[in-house]
């Protein structure tokens, strides 16, 4: 008995890793955590559409939306962890809302996720309303210093990664700025095209059409470096020079990926980073490219959660 018990373990455990090298057998799920329309959602479609090829299963996103993305990053946790459920994951996921008091997590992200690879950087800017008198940051940072709470900055929500950007800008500049948080980034977006509030720290891709159409002026740059979309827009850096606000996105898998799952996934992404095509798209969607493996993409995490978690506590945030 004792001998067939051996010898049925030891045939499970040979066809594990036969199941992990035949990845992928059926259609993968590429889950995203925000509506249609948006800068994950149009990251996600570009990213499937490239895989699908490379993969040769069809790569399907699905929109699950809520908790500001964590409904479908707790469908990736409690999915099987066969490589065919992944999640664009959000800067946000991984760095801030984990250390955010008041908010609490339905998985833990660092045990029940697996980073794959992060695959793009979103060039962060600042941008003001048209109507109003803000052109460069200079000249921002004292109006701010003349009249302390005078000046409104809009953010998608408390605690997310507009308004953790503009507390930076605020503590580095040493100014006092109102926030008005908004239920998303449309509204306030309206909000500032109006006129009604001052200034956002956000993503240039959700900005862009704007930004073209005249409805938002863009002062400055707050990544770390231009897009090529905006060639000779200034740096915040050039007069906040730790002001460099990184908002990537990465893919992750469950938790326990196998290895020869994990990578598949990564050479697939390699390969997708290597097209001509991608590239192109990717900058005439103002985002960069950062696909680089697993190792990188762990070590960004930790980098901004220790930068983030600062932001967090010097400013007394909280989700609540």
């Amino acid at each position: 008995m004792i001998r067939f018990l051996a010898a049925a373990l030891l045939l499970l455990a040979s066809a594990l890793p036969a199941r992990a090298q035949d990845f992928p057998s059926r259609d993968i799920r590429f889950l995203c955590g925000f509506a249609p329309g948006g800068t994950c959602d149009l990251l996600s479609r570009i990213l499937a559409e490239h895989l699908t090829p490379i993969l040769g299963q069809r790569v399907v996103v699905e929109n699950r939306t809520g908790a500001s993305g964590l409904i479908a990053a707790d469908t990736v946790a409690k999915a099987t962890p066969d490589g065919h459920t992944v999640l664009l994951a959000t800067m946000a996921l991984y760095t801030i809302q984990p250390q955010m008091p008041g908010m609490r997590l339905p998985f833990d992200v660092d045990r029940d996720l697996t980073p794959i690879s992060n695959v793009a950087n979103i060039y962060n800017v600042l941008v003001v309303s048209p109507q109003g008198p803000i052109r460069s940051v200079p000249q921002l940072i004292e109006m701010a210093r003349a009249k302390p709470g005078g000046l409104t900055y809009a953010s998608a929500g408390n605690g997310g990664s507009q308004h953790l950007a503009s507390e930076l800008f605020k503590r580095l500049a040493g100014v006092d700025i109102l926030h008005v948080p908004y239920r998303g980034g449309a509204p306030a977006i309206v909000d500032i095209a109006a006129g009604r509030t001052d200034m956002m720290f956000g993503n240039l891709p959700e900005f862009m059409g704007q930004i073209r159409d005249g409805g938002l002026r863009a002062v400055a740059f707050g990544a770390p470096q231009p897009s090529p979309l905006l060639p000779n827009l200034p740096m915040i850096s050039a007069t906040l020079p730790e002001f460099k606000v990184r908002n990537w996105f990465g893919v992750a898998g469950t938790g326990g990926l196998p290895k020869a799952v994990l990578d598949r996934w990564v050479a697939a992404l390699r390969q997708v980073n290597a097209d001509p095509l991608f590239q192109r798209r990717m900058t005439e969607n103002g985002m960069e490219s950062l696909i680089d493996g697993p190792d990188a993409f762990r070590a960004t995490i930790q980098e901004d959660r220790a930068r983030w978690g600062e932001v967090i506590r010097a400013a007394n945030i909280r989700a609540d």
